[in-house]
């Protein structure tokens, strides 16, 4: 899979990739612009539910390689979604019970990257992750999951809430990662499993949070009070690779 995050400039340009199907993870319009062309792009992208941004003319300028963007520039994602069935059909496929990170609007692209390095590496089915205000699978993500983004499939849903509702249907319990939880080691990990892990600033958005069956704490000995997003990811997802095993 190519790497490259691709830009795409220039209103046609950009109306024809919404059109094609292409995942439009991000769209840059030069604020204030207001006619048809510019109109239908927004269109386009609230169908899809797609990122919007509107900057300056100089903050375009650096987004565009050729400097003919005509107010709007377009980032693809630099790979293919999956869908939520295909990481379900992945664990039964492997006929292991569904293990499945689901990260609530992760804003740092290394973050996520070292995430999905972290769910390969621990046997996970996939990982999900909300469309809006989270961070989607650009370049810099792929580079820092070392390969991981070619094995592991990421689903992109419009609500990780939902989500989780319809994977409990699928026999799927969930537990977030969050201070006030019980310690992960006296929580039984084992079966079909979600595990959730909240932004890095405020956590897991108490909605989410109220749909989860465990909250777990990782127990802390330092002086700082809380792990990066994606070493908390990994301290959980290997307790529940531990009691898996057993």
């Amino acid at each position: 899979m190519g790497y490259q995050e691709l830009t795409i400039e220039g209103r046609n340009a950009v109306i024809e990739a919404f059109r094609s199907g292409k995942t439009v993870d991000k769209l840059f319009i030069l604020d204030g612009c207001q006619d048809g062309p510019v109109m239908t792009i927004k269109r386009e992208a609230k169908k899809q539910d797609t990122l919007v941004k509107y900057v300056t003319k100089e903050r375009l300028d650096q987004l565009s390689p050729t400097k003919k963007h005509q107010g709007v520039v377009a980032v693809i994602a630099a790979y293919e979604y999956a869908e939520v069935e295909d990481i379900l059909e992945r664990a039964r496929t492997k006929q292991e019970p569904p293990f499945i990170f689901l990260l609530d609007n992760i804003e740092d692209p290394h973050n996520l990257g070292a995430i999905i390095r972290t769910a390969n590496l621990a046997g996970a089915h996939g990982v999900i992750i909300p469309k809006n205000r989270a961070v989607g699978l650009t370049a810099t993500v792929a580079r820092t999951s070392a390969g991981a983004l070619n094995y592991t499939p990421v689903a992109k849903v419009t609500n990780i809430g939902k989500t989780i509702e319809e994977l409990k249907k699928e026999g799927l319990w969930f537990v977030c990662a969050d201070m006030g939880g019980e310690t992960m080691y006296r929580l039984d990990l084992k079966g079909p499993i979600g595990l959730v892990i909240g932004n890095e600033g405020e956590g897991v958005s108490r909605l989410v949070k109220e749909k989860c069956d465990y909250v777990a704490s990782i127990p802390m000995k330092g002086e700082i009070d809380s792990l990066n997003a994606s070493v908390a990811a990994g301290v959980l997802a290997y307790e529940i690779v531990r009691q898996r095993l057993q």
